[in-house]
This record gives C-alpha cells, structure tokens and sequence, in this order.
C-alpha cells in the first residue's frame, strides 16, 4: 500500500523547489533530495516529473474542487446559489494559484513557468467541475428554472470563462474588467436560457455571502 506521508512529502518538496527554481530545471534527483527520500522511490509513485507536477495542481485545489462537487447532489438548494457557489469554488482556488506562483522579478523564466503551471490548472479545473456544473444545470432544466438544451456545453463555456477572467494570466485585465466581463456573462446566460432578469445576482456578487 502508497505510503501517503512519503506521497506529500514528494509534493511538498516540489512546492518548495518551485519557489525558486524554474521548472525546467528540476530534475526527479532533486525532488527526491529535498523530499528526503531514494529516487527509485519517487517513480514507485510517479512516473514522471510531470505527473508530480499533475498531483501537485490537484492537491493545492482539492478543497474548493470537492465543495463544488457535492454541490450537484444538494438539490434542495436553487441552483442559481449552487451555480454562484461554483463560482466562488473558481475564485478561492484562482486565488490560491496566483497567491503560490507568483512571477519573480528576475527574469523570463518564471513567467514561462507560470504560463506552463496555468496551463495544468485550467485543465483540472475544468475538467473536475465540468461535471458538476453539468449536473446542477441539468436539474435546473429538469425543474424548468432554466431553458436550454445543451447543458454540458453550457458549463464549459461558463467554466472557460472564469478561468481564463479570474486568474488573469493569459489576458491581464483590471479586477473592475474581470467583473464586467463576468457581468456580461450572466446576462448572456440570463437571455439564452431563460432565467428571470436578476435571477443570477449571486454570480456577480464579490462575495456571494456563501461558505465553502
């Protein structure tokens, strides 16, 4: 049985070498000596340094990830408050990347670094949410609060936008541009399924008054 102590601490010594050091540069060897372990050790875990790096992305937004989906099975919540709980699940773990992979000032490096790191986050994070957004849109058409016939569709196209709007990598943009755009999002989801003008204030609300 995958000791889960020695599986963290391989993380964590990642998490650490990125601080200050471009990815490119990190070899297995040297996730293995800062995580104070054999390297034939990592691969009985990993099988590449990118596969680490893979688990690393999904352990940093576990949390917010798992709060959402428990979301689709809490019907006797509207799912207008869970679709804006979603949202406030895209914030917290956006927050979360930019507050751990900040580019330093030294150089071209990091940036790319960040570009690279963003790429894996944008693809889990839409990825595991997807089917729950699904899910939480299904039963509002199902319940007939929401008109539309391509749910799936639907949540990806909501969930590619938060990721790229909220953590402003790809497209620098103010916090007021961010929240325009998110603004113009509802209203496009308002006219194109059918839900009552205001019905989805939650979702551009900073802070929904929701916990996670």
């Amino acid at each position: 049985m995958p000791d889960l102590k020695k599986y963290d601490r391989i993380l964590d010594a990642l998490q650490h070498l990125l601080e200050d050091n471009p990815i490119q540069n990190i070899s297995v060897s040297d996730i293995a000596k800062k995580a104070g372990i054999g390297k034939g050790s990592i691969y009985y875990y990993f099988p590449s340094k990118e596969a680490i790096l893979d688990a690393l992305v999904e352990r940093n937004y576990e949390k917010p990830l798992k709060t959402a989906k428990n979301l689709a099975l809490q019907t006797e919540i509207s799912p207008f408050i869970r679709m804006a709980m979603i949202l406030q699940a895209c914030r917290s773990s956006s927050d979360a990347f930019l507050n751990q992979n900040n580019p330093s000032e030294d150089g071209a490096a990091s940036a790319q670094d960040i570009a690279f790191l963003h790429q894996k986050y944008m693809n889990h994070l839409i990825s595991e949410l997807k089917p729950s957004l699904t899910e939480i849109i299904s039963q509002g058409i199902a319940s007939g609060d929401i008109h539309f016939d391509y749910p799936a569709a639907l949540a990806e196209i909501v969930l590619i936008v938060l990721a790229v709007k909220l953590n402003n990598t790809f497209l620098s943009a103010t916090a007021e541009d961010s929240e325009d755009t998110i603004r113009g999002l509802v209203s496009l989801l308002e006219k194109g399924t059918g839900v009552p003008q205001g019905a989805l204030n939650y979702l551009t609300a900073p802070d929904p008054g929701l916990t996670m």
